[in-house]
C-alpha cells in the first residue's frame, strides 16, 4: 500500500451489486474516476463549472482480481505513473482489507474548456499531481 501516496475509503452501495450478487465491473471505473476528480477538486483547485483547464479521459483500463459486494468498504489508492506536458496517467488500486480487488489506470489530457485543445499542466494543478508520484521514502497514511 506504500506505493500509493493517496488513499480514500469508499463504501459500496446497495445499487452497486448486480444480478450476480457482486459489485458490477462498471462501478470500479466510477470509483477510480471519483477518487481522481475528488483529488483534483480538493488539491488542484479544479472547479467543475468554471475552470478554464479541464481533464478529458482518453484511456482507461481495469484488471479485476477479486469480487466484492455490498456492504463492503473499499480503499482506493491513487498515484501518478507518468506526468507529461499536458497529460497524466493515474494508476489506481482498489482493495478490500488486504485483498487487491482491482487495479487500473486513467489517462487525462488537460485541455482548454472552450477550444478542447491540449494545454500545459501548470501551477496548483501540476503541484497536486506531483504529490501523487510515488517516492520510496514516503510513508503512506492508513
Amino acid at each position: 500500500m506504500n506505493e500509493y501516496p493517496h488513499w480514500r475509503t469508499v463504501p459500496t452501495r446497495w445499487k452497486d451489486n448486480d444480478v450476480y450478487g457482486h459489485v458490477n465491473n462498471v462501478v470500479h471505473y466510477s470509483l477510480m474516476d471519483t477518487v481522481i476528480n475528488t483529488w483534483l477538486i480538493e488539491r488542484g483547485g479544479l472547479d467543475l463549472e468554471k475552470s478554464q483547464v479541464i481533464g478529458l479521459c482518453v484511456e482507461s483500463h481495469c484488471n479485476y482480481h477479486a469480487s466484492v459486494s455490498f456492504p463492503d468498504v473499499l480503499s482506493v489508492g491513487l498515484r501518478v505513473g507518468h506526468l507529461g506536458k499536458s497529460s497524466v496517467r493515474y494508476e489506481i488500486a482498489i482493495r478490500h482489507g488486504e485483498i487487491l480487488v482491482a487495479e487500473g489506470h486513467f489517462v487525462h489530457v488537460f485541455v482548454d474548456r472552450e477550444t478542447r485543445r491540449p494545454v500545459p499542466v501548470e501551477g496548483r494543478l501540476r503541484d497536486c499531481l506531483e504529490e501523487l508520484r510515488p517516492r520510496p521514502d514516503r510513508s503512506t497514511p492508513a
